[in-house]
């Protein structure tokens, strides 16, 4: 009976936080930014990973409650820590843009989120690790092209032409400039400005 009870006190908790949750997305549609922000509050205190990014976005953005990038990384990272792959994208984000300088801990946190983002099919997640494997301080290109070359799978435009750039240079493959053209004319068609230079250059 006992185990029961606490199953339905389980299930109430989540059931309120979603609704709370429901509550603050339709308040932010409407324009009501600090009952959104109030409701979000409510679930993330129940421990909701989607409120808890939610509360995340309030805190990057000011929407509801002044603008404070340490309680935004908090909220993300409470999310992140409960598997949201969107927070666990802008959590390390946080650590890498505001990181103290020459502070390894935060860049290796912030590349494992970024990976559990990637893997989960974080668009975003999967450019941005491209681009920093690429350009990072021990490039490892195989890797940026792998996780560039998801990103470009999923649409995003700027990574098909950073697909191009690897193929011009021969960073991670083999140079083949017929490749390149490929892959700048398919970033151009999708609206890049970048790779319809470069297609024409």
């Amino acid at each position: 009976l006992e185990e029961a009870a606490f199953q339905l006190q389980q299930i109430f908790r989540i059931d309120i936080s979603i609704a709370f949750n429901i509550l603050g997305i339709e308040s932010m549609r409407a324009g009501h930014y600090k009952a959104a922000y109030t409701c979000f509050k409510l679930a993330a205190d129940r421990g909701y990973s989607k409120a808890q990014f939610n509360v995340g976005l309030c805190y990057e953005h000011g929407r509801g409650t002044e603008k404070d990038l340490e309680k935004a990384a908090f909220y993300y990272y409470l999310a992140a820590s409960n598997c949201h792959a969107m927070a666990q994208y802008r959590y390390a984000r946080c650590l890498l843009c505001h990181r103290p300088e020459n502070e390894w801990d935060s860049v290796q946190k912030a590349v494992t989120f970024l990976e559990q983002a990637a893997m989960a099919g974080i668009t975003e997640a999967q450019a941005y690790l491209g681009v920093f494997y690429l350009r990072g301080p021990k490039p490892k290109e195989k890797r940026g092209l792998k996780y560039l070359l998801l990103a470009a799978s999923n649409g995003d435009s700027q990574s098909r032409y950073h697909v191009g750039i690897c193929y011009e240079k021969g960073l991670g493959v083999q140079r083949d400039l017929a490749e390149a053209l490929r892959h700048y004319r398919q970033a151009a068609a999708a609206g890049s400005r970048d790779a319809q230079q470069r297609a024409r250059a």
